[in-house]
């Protein structure tokens, strides 16, 4: 009788439905092109950009991050926890089997109950079991084929959380590295103007004292003097932080670090080249959007699937026997199987409930992914626009120091030959000397600019970083130059 039964369920399993909806990409609006886009760019998001830099120094930092970070190892660890979760919640679509083995051997009171053991009565029971258990349930209603989809499409989130890290990782060594080289170039500056101030006091101290400048010109080249001075530890300060920034993206303590190019030799990346709709396929963080908003749509109809019947067949056969030797004989084996349906009658809103969570969850997730991406778009306008003014900025003001420069020299041609006070000096000195930080700083930005285009883009270089992560570490030494 069981046996049709069991052949009908059989064959109405292979044929079942799964409840709930099947995923389909949003519609975003995507603009045809980025506002800013650059004339100049190049078809490079999927080389290794920084090594553009021309900085073996930098590569090895780089190298060095990518294989002891800590944030990149608790990613890479994350990946392992939903590589376990796919793997159990996969398991429980196929056939569970177990095995028991149960030994058991008693003996009797003779003297108990109404009628006592008699002599040719042996006391001692003796019980032997060796089955094999065999249980599963037919996902008829594919509820646990949408908790596979859902842990298949967290598992390769998770994976792009994973590459969303080195993403972030490789800018942010590349752009600590340029500020470090930027606060070395302005720290070289401001120690380059102590030593002309301090060499422009000692004379003005020595003119003093044979009368031949007045006391407020001394005060006044004092102060200058003071004034650079007070610009180096502020300076020296902003270095060690960076250094400190910068050895913990390493995984390292904080300590100095080794250095390569200066700032001024850093080649700068090309402009990489690329559509608004290659951004959704290229940034690893959209992607893991999307792969959250996918599981989150395959649990609304692992939900519903609560509704319906739960259908589970189990069967067992071993052997019982009350001797050891005839426990795997023909007489003492045995067998059974049976199905199961368990189905919902009163929940008290328990299902709807998990229902409700579900859809809710998934309009978030929508949501979410829809935010990242006009963020991501976002982040390629900024980078593209504060890469081209940030160029226009730098030529600005190589024109400007070239000028303050001039201003500089003959304003001390007219003070030596007394046709100005000092004073027209020491603000030509000092105008200059703000021009030069400046340009450092904006020297930096440019660089910066680039390295925000690469991460806003993505590419297929985060893949390269990630395979970088299977080469051994470069040495970077904490040597200061």
């Amino acid at each position: 009788m069981l046996r049709p039964l069991l052949l009908l369920l059989l064959a109405f399993a292979l044929g079942s439905c799964t409840v709930g909806p099947d995923y389909e990409r949003a519609n975003v609006e995507v603009p045809a092109t980025f506002r800013y886009a650059d004339r100049e760019a190049m078809e490079v998001s999927n080389t290794l950009w920084w090594e553009q830099f021309q900085d073996p120094v930098l590569n090895a930092l780089i190298l060095t991050a990518l294989h002891e970070n800590k944030d990149v190892k608790i990613a890479a660890a994350r990946v392992e926890e939903y590589m376990g979760r796919f793997t159990e919640n996969h398991s429980r679509r196929l056939p569970q089997i177990g095995g028991g083995v149960d030994a058991e051997r008693s003996k009797a009171p003779e003297n108990s109950g109404p009628t006592p053991l008699g002599s040719g009565v042996n006391p001692i029971y003796e019980n032997y079991q060796a089955v094999l258990g065999v249980s599963w349930e037919l996902d008829i209603w594919g509820r646990l084929r949408r908790l596979d989809e859902a842990a298949h499409a967290e598992l390769l989130a998770s994976e792009e959380g994973r590459r969303a890290v080195i993403l972030s990782l490789v800018s942010s060594v590349a752009s600590s590295y340029v500020n470090l080289r930027n606060l070395d170039r302005q720290l070289e500056i401001a120690r380059a103007t102590v030593k002309l101030r301090s060499d422009s006091y000692d004379i003005f101290k020595m003119r003093y004292t044979a009368s031949i400048v007045s006391e407020m010109e001394l005060a006044q080249s004092q102060s200058e003097y003071e004034r650079s001075l007070a610009t180096v530890p502020r300076l020296e300060s902003l270095v060690a932080q960076q250094e400190n920034a910068l050895a913990v993206l390493l995984g390292r303590n904080p300590g100095p670090l080794r250095r390569g190019q200066p700032l001024g030799q850093l080649s700068p990346p090309s402009i990489p080249k690329g559509l608004p709709s290659s951004i959704l396929e290229q940034r690893p963080d959209l992607r893991q959007a999307e792969l959250n908003l996918i599981a989150a749509n395959a649990r609304i109809g692992a939900a519903k699937a609560l509704y319906f019947p739960t259908i589970s067949l189990t069967g067992l056969v071993g052997s019982v026997s009350g001797q050891l030797s005839d426990l795997f004989s023909g007489p003492a084996q045995t067998w059974s199987y049976a199905a199961a349906a368990n189905f919902p009658i009163f929940t008290a809103g328990g299902i709807a409930g998990q229902v409700q969570q579900a859809n809710a969850i998934q309009r978030q997730s929508l949501l979410a992914y829809q935010q990242a991406i006009q963020a991501a778009f976002k982040d390629v306008e900024n980078a593209l626009i504060a890469s081209q003014k940030s160029r226009e900025q730098l030529a600005t003001q190589a024109r400007q120091i070239d000028a303050l420069r001039t201003y500089s020299r003959l304003a001390s041609l007219r003070y030596e030959n007394g046709y100005t006070s000092y004073i027209e000096v020491l603000d030509a000195e000092r105008n200059l000397f703000e021009a030069e930080l400046n340009f450092a700083n904006t020297q930096g930005a440019v660089l910066g600019t680039m390295i925000d285009l690469y991460k806003a883009t993505g590419g297929g270089w985060v893949e390269q970083a990630e395979n970088l992560t299977r080469l051994e570490p470069a040495s970077s030494g904490r040597t200061k130059p």
